[in-house]
């Protein structure tokens, strides 16, 4: 009987080093990237509830250069870069701008886009430039943690700042008239303006510097971090973002062109 249970235990062991060789080298071969499923047309869920967008795109396109396979993890915005600190993802793509603040918590790539903040203002406001306001009385809608929150809290101090965890509650503040701005990336408030042709009115009058956009990997990972920049290197080089500009963003593209802004993918000096 004795000898039985030491046969047993011997198989158990040995199974269980074959469940964990095959947990390891799955992990190995899969790249897991976190990003926040609510920014159409860059990260979003199609019809079926799969992910899809720009960044969906480019995180999969990566993947297939490392020879690893995708699996995107939907996060809220707040828990992205913990998520890379603690393990549970080896990469953001969210469309998150590369900040001072950030990049003492993570790694980020080299730029692969470029943004200006824009205002959403309501149409009955009367607001013309980011001066109007930043008045007593005047109420400014931002998304949590995105830089324009960051900017209306530096710059705005003479008016209220409206706090709310997402884009479209920002958009409903400012088309109900329960906000007079809403403070976001150029692109996004041109496509927001559009949804929303008869309570808002779009400003895109530049008043800070372009923003940049990177990816994020861990703090150290110096091995993703240099396969990643030569992927977006190569990337760009090869149109990989005009094919997706193409796919996901054909009108904005040519709105842009036509008011004379610089493209969002367009890095040149």
């Amino acid at each position: 009987m004795k000898r039985l249970c030491l046969i047993l235990a011997a198989v158990l062991a040995i199974g269980s080093v074959f469940t964990l060789a095959g947990c390891q080298q799955q992990k190995d071969d899969t790249l897991v990237v976190a990003m926040e499923l609510a920014y159409p047309p860059f990260e979003t869920k199609d019809s079926a509830g799969n992910p899809t967008g720009v960044s969906v795109d480019f995180a999969k396109a990566f993947g297939d250069s490392i020879g690893k396979k995708v699996e995107i993890v939907d996060t809220a915005w707040d828990g992205l870069i913990p998520s890379l600190k603690t393990g549970k993802a080896d990469m953001v793509v969210s469309s998150m701008t590369i900040t001072a603040d950030r990049s003492k918590e993570v790694d980020f790539s080299i730029p692969y886009a470029n943004a200006l903040l824009a205002i959403l203002a309501n149409k009955n406001s009367g607001i013309t430039g980011i001066n109007d306001l930043n008045q007593p009385g005047k109420k400014v809608a931002v998304k949590t943690g995105s830089t324009g929150a960051v900017f209306a809290q530096n710059n705005l101090q003479n008016a209220e700042i409206i706090s709310l965890p997402d884009e479209s509650a920002c958009v409903t503040e400012v088309a109900q008239g329960k906000a007079d701005g809403f403070l976001y990336d150029q692109l996004t408030i041109y496509r927001d303006q559009q949804k929303n042709p008869d309570t808002t009115a779009a400003v895109f009058i530049p008043f800070q510097d372009p923003e940049k956009w990177g990816a994020a990997v861990k703090k150290g990972n110096t091995e993703l971090l240099k396969q990643l920049n030569d992927f977006i290197t190569t990337y760009t080089a090869d149109g990989g973002f005009d094919q997706l500009s193409d796919k996901y963003l054909k009108d904005e593209k040519a709105a842009f062109d036509q008011l004379g802004f610089k493209w969002f993918f367009d890095l040149s000096e």
